[in-house]
């Protein structure tokens, strides 16, 4: 997996002779995607400006409510309450799946626990099992590692590993996803969960059963490709129709063969 930048938060990517034509703004976890994606494009359409900045999807979703962003990049669907205030805002937009993600549940490497159940999950990030020794680990307590709730990561995590319980207010809240890689790999008790793309040596990825333990499948491009691991997500931009001239050139070129191509290059899992 290619080694991301701990704390980047913000990209511009542009050429020498041209000012920035399009803003994407949102999800970190979409954020080293859209980054590839763009360098590509550019080299190919060297009048094109992209600048494009993380922050999370909710950071993304406000900016597209309030006009600051031609696209807003998404590891989760709008929510309600967004599309209603879009609507009400009279902002006619579009959602486009750009490409899947497998999510992965990471611990620090020297951690002997291999394997988890949806169920322990649930546990360790609601709060019920706080020391490693209770699934089979050492005697050391779980420092819980998520990000933050503006991130559509957090949302679904606790959508569909955790049964939409709450997270634990022991856990620990971080800003972008480069900070929970670290801070695993720092932690000998944590835990915590990442893009598969952001998966480094520096941290242990673990199976996980959705079956009540009688299999248990580690996160991979081919195993989340054949649908053996459960946790896959699609990855979303949306935009504002009024921006669609704009934009759907570059939309366009991720979805051709070469862009899905440096989907699966980067470490996401290709439309096909």
């Amino acid at each position: 997996m290619k080694y991301f930048s701990l704390f980047i938060l913000a990209i511009t990517l542009s050429t020498a002779l041209t000012a920035q034509k399009i803003v994407i703004k949102g999800s970190d976890t979409v954020l080293p995607l859209s980054q590839k994606e763009a360098e590509s494009y550019m080299k190919q359409n060297t009048s094109s400006g992209i600048t494009i900045i993380g922050g999370g999807s909710g950071v993304g979703i406000a900016a597209l409510l309030d006009g600051t962003t031609d696209i807003a990049m998404a590891s989760r669907k709008l929510k309600m309450d967004e599309r209603l205030k879009l609507q009400e805002a009279g902002t006619a937009f579009k959602e486009v799946i750009i490409a899947n993600d497998a999510l992965s549940v990471i611990v620090h490497p020297q951690n002997k626990v291999n394997q988890l159940t949806r169920e322990q999950l649930e546990a360790i990030f609601t709060g019920k099992i706080k020391n490693w020794k209770e699934v089979g680990g050492d005697d050391l307590t779980i420092v819980v590692y998520s990000r933050e709730s503006s991130s559509g990561t957090y949302e679904f995590f606790k959508e569909h590993v955790m049964a939409r319980k709450n997270y634990a207010s022991t856990v620990l809240n971080m800003p972008a996803t480069g900070a929970i890689i670290q801070s695993v790999s720092q932690t000998k008790g944590a835990i915590g969960y990442v893009g598969l793309a952001y998966v480094n040596k520096e941290v242990k990825d673990i199976a996980v059963s959705y079956d009540k333990g009688k299999t248990f499948v580690i996160a991979s491009l081919e195993n989340a490709k054949n649908k053996t691991y459960p946790i896959v997500r699609p990855l979303y931009y949306y935009y504002p129709t009024s921006k669609e001239a704009n934009v759907k050139p570059f939309i366009n070129f991720i979805l051709t063969a070469t862009g899905q191509k440096i989907v699966e290059q980067v470490g996401y899992i290709p439309l096909k």
